[in-house]
């Protein structure tokens, strides 16, 4: 398992979505998608896959994984593995353009 440690972005993104009652389905996807990261980045549900436009603060390569899918404005978590063993660090929580 991996502990979960989150930006300042990320816990405003999911403080956003956990308070606002139109998008609270949204943000219940989201929490699952959030609990299957931490057992397994690689589960098929959450279509992870590397992000190329961007990189970590230190250079980490990121991944992105589907909070909803074949919904409009579905959101993504964007993440990447902390230098901490068994961290992954949440960057963004956000609708998919």
């Amino acid at each position: 398992m991996f502990r979960l440690e989150f930006t300042k972005e990320a816990k405003e993104n999911l403080e956003t979505l956990k308070n606002n009652p139109a998008l609270d389905k949204r943000y219940k996807s989201v929490l699952k998608a959030l609990a299957l990261l931490s057992k397994n980045p690689k589960h098929s549900g959450l279509n992870s896959h590397k992000y190329n436009s961007k990189q970590g603060p230190n250079k980490e390569d990121i991944f992105e994984v589907y909070a909803e899918n074949n919904t409009p404005g579905a959101y993504r978590i964007f993440w990447f593995y902390d230098p901490g063993k068994g961290v992954i660090r949440i960057l963004a929580i956000t609708p998919h353009p």
